[in-house]
């Protein structure tokens, strides 16, 4: 019995469960904490006394993290001192992260293509600096949970958005803004290997037309209908190999998801961000369509021998939909019943997942506990059957203060 133990309790998490499920075999999978739709397929554990221990705990054969938070305080270190495998990269790899200043040292350095950017930690210098710059974005130098960025229209507003994000001890990036569509190309590595994933594009303002706030993202599509295969093919080649080995040649080689947040411009990809794990939501929308067992690959990646797999892909569209709670991304409003999941529970499968993100039980019932609280994502032939399934069953569910954009992938039509 191979035991797996997935870290994490929201819908990228439930995503892991769904698939590591799907791949069959003799195994039990264990979710740390997890959530009331997890706990219908795994075995749930609470993180106690530290996330670290509650995993070592569960003696498992195979660790899998899906939050960056663990990542970047050192939870794959500690797997690796006890000889756990674990997909996911240790704390010093994870900074390409935890720190978007020391991505863009990695980033010249391996002279992977990326927007011009000045390092700020003094607030006046950074306000006059961003003035000066007009239309810029502005960024927070750490984990943000995809909220710590500020895309400013000109200068009086890159000034305002320093202000808004500035803190004691922070550091402040300035970057050129660059215009194009954005993409998601995030590769499964093991220090050495790059295997890319299927792109994907998430949608990460929180009100359709792309208005709105930032948020960690309102959904997703996979594929994107404008990425061909010869682009994935320049990405893997300019961007992620060389950020690979940028990393190793620094001591720190990446085991786990590497993701490359994009934008295409007329000058080709440039990077916009990395994270150190799989994305939320396009981990919902790319795991639906993996049709191959994804424990070999995870236990590859981790064990450094990820040369050679080949995971099989659903030919079809997938797109996910988040439904967020009252108040996000600002304050969450918890405790509102959650209606329509049970009706919903037996048309789920191969085509459908209704996947939980912010939900806790409470005297029976699934109320909301989380910015965004579930994630429909559905297949479908192209993009325009899929989008018909996901909101189809969205629209089957609801609680009080329910958001949700209409118009997630309609660019791909």
């Amino acid at each position: 019995m191979t035991r797996v133990v997935v870290i994490g309790g929201g819908g990228r998490e439930h995503a892991l469960v769904r698939a590591f499920r799907r791949g069959g075999g003799a195994r039990e999978i264990v979710a740390i904490p997890g959530n009331p739709g997890i706990a219908r397929e795994a075995r749930c554990a609470p993180a106690l006394p530290s996330l670290a221990d509650a995993a070592l705990a569960q003696s498992p054969d195979l660790v899998v993290v899906g939050p960056e938070g663990p990542l970047a305080e050192g939870f794959a270190d500690r797997m690796a001192q006890q000889g756990v495998p674990c997909f996911g990269p240790v704390q010093a790899a994870a900074r390409i992260e935890s720190s978007k200043a020391f991505a863009k040292e990695v980033m010249l350095a391996a002279g992977v293509p990326t927007a011009r950017a000045a390092v700020f930690d003094d607030p006046a210098a950074a306000r006059d600096y961003a003035r000066s710059q007009g239309a810029c974005v502005i960024k927070l130098d750490g984990l943000a949970a995809g909220k710590g960025v500020i895309v400013a229209d000109d200068g009086a507003a890159a000034a305002a958005a320093v202000d808004e994000l500035w803190k004691p001890g922070a550091r402040l990036l300035v970057e050129e803004r660059l215009e194009g569509r954005e993409v998601s190309i995030i590769a499964l590595c093991d220090g050495e290997t790059v295997l890319p994933l299927p792109p994907a594009r998430d949608h990460k303002r929180l009100l359709d037309g792309d208005r709105g706030p930032n948020t960690g993202g309102m959904g997703a599509v996979c594929p994107p209908s404008d990425v061909t295969q010869d682009l994935v093919d320049v990405v893997v080649r300019t961007v992620l190999q060389p950020t690979a080995r940028e990393l190793s040649r620094r001591g720190a080689p990446f085991a786990g998801a590497l993701y490359a947040g994009l934008i295409l411009t007329r000058a080709g990809p440039r990077v916009l961000e990395f994270n150190c794990r799989l994305g939320d939501p396009e981990a919902q929308a790319i795991l639906l369509r993996l049709r191959s067992d994804p424990l070999p690959l995870f236990f590859a990646a981790a064990q450094r021998r990820l040369a050679g797999q080949k995971p099989v892909w659903d030919a079809r569209t997938a797109v996910a939909v988040v439904l967020a709670a009252h108040g996000y991304p600002g304050t969450p409003r918890a405790m509102d019943p959650v209606h329509g999941l049970e009706a919903l529970a037996a048309e789920e499968g191969e085509d459908l997942w209704i996947l939980h993100a912010g939900t806790k039980s409470q005297a029976g019932e699934v109320v909301t506990a989380g910015g965004r609280v579930l994630t429909v994502a559905a297949l479908g032939s192209g993009p325009a059957q899929a989008r018909a399934r996901a909101y189809g069953a969205a629209a089957r569910i609801s609680f009080a203060g329910s958001q949700i954009r209409s118009d997630i992938a309609t660019a791909e039509l």
